[in-house]
């Protein structure tokens, strides 16, 4: 049986990730402030604890546990936010990391699997991006989730740690809260539910690659015995427009949905697909949910959820 600690395990995809170890009969125990996660959504099987990822008390945890697998979710994750507060966005995100690491090394955790984001490429203007592409974030978020990676790869030469690299596409489903972190989905499944209009900064016609947070589950799980040292991204490699978003939720809802276009925000990208052919041959998954589906599930989930 692994021993494995979830940081932000109490949040959107840390939590789902928790039910699949403790599904699998792991020892989970669950690294979270609770500054955006929810001790509710923590399940019964394993065991919080209430630490920043950057305090002395979560290094020296982790120290004292001596877990298997670390998985690194907990981050300031709102690129807004990180514009209006660059430096909180770095205590959070690679002091936060690089506390992470030094725990690691002084207690013999055996590897890191790290949640990183599509956005350290930036506005890459290409069809569908690859792992080796240049990367030039233009949010301080993706730039603090570049320098984790950098971080990450230097504790490996120096220390000989072992990692995986996870760089999610736009993570969507239940649990998702419609602030701070929250995505496009989250914010549109909560208007609908509160039958307010939906606001789009631009034209709408903004391209994200939408994967599902089960699907993004799968893709940890799949680290914990293969795909060391590398790079992955977890996406479904088919871009989908914002107003192609709104018109699934309007068929889902049956109905016709009020909808505001403001400007665009800074830190925003246009356009966002990733190239996943990497993670299936080497880790041989591959999404099971389409935005249809995925959709469904959230809408179902946000319509229970009152």
């Amino acid at each position: 049986m692994i021993k494995a600690i979830v940081t932000g395990g109490a949040g959107f995809i840390g939590s789902h990730l928790v039910d699949a170890l403790a599904d699998s009969g792991a020892e989970v125990h669950v690294l979270d402030n609770l500054c955006t996660g929810h001790s509710s959504y923590v399940n019964k099987q394993a065991t919080l604890h209430r630490h920043a990822v950057e305090s002395l008390e979560a290094k020296e945890l982790i120290v004292r546990l001596r877990p298997d697998v670390i998985f690194h979710l907990a981050a300031q994750a709102d690129v807004q936010q990180s514009l209006k507060t660059p430096a909180y966005d770095a205590q959070v995100n690679v002091l936060g990391t690089l506390n992470m690491l030094e725990a690691c090394r002084e207690g013999g955790v055996r590897k890191l699997v790290f949640a990183s984001t599509s956005g350290v490429y930036g506005d890459l203007q290409k069809e569908r991006i690859e792992e080796d592409d240049p990367v030039a974030p233009i949010s301080f978020y993706a730039l603090s989730k570049l320098a984790g990676e950098l971080y990450i790869r230097l504790f490996h030469r120096l220390f000989g740690l072992s990692y995986t690299i996870l760089r999610y596409g736009n993570v969507y489903g239940p649990r998702q809260q419609a602030k701070g972190e929250g995505g496009v989905v989250a914010l549109f499944t909560d208007k609908l539910r509160l039958n307010q209009p939906l606001r789009i900064y631009g034209d709408g016609e903004q391209t994200r690659d939408f994967i599902f947070v089960k699907d993004v589950v799968r893709a940890n799980m799949a680290c914990i015995g293969q795909g060391d040292q590398q790079t992955f991204h977890v996406g479904t490699g088919r871009p989908v427009t914002v107003n192609t978003l709104v018109r699934e939720l309007e068929r889902l809802s049956g109905t016709s949905l009020a909808v505001t276009y403001d400007p665009p925000r800074p830190g925003d990208i246009r356009h966002s697909c990733l190239d996943n052919r990497k993670i299936i041959g080497t880790l041989s998954w591959q999404p099971s949910y389409d935005i249809a589906s995925g959709l469904r599930e959230t809408y179902d989930y946000v319509k229970s959820d009152v």
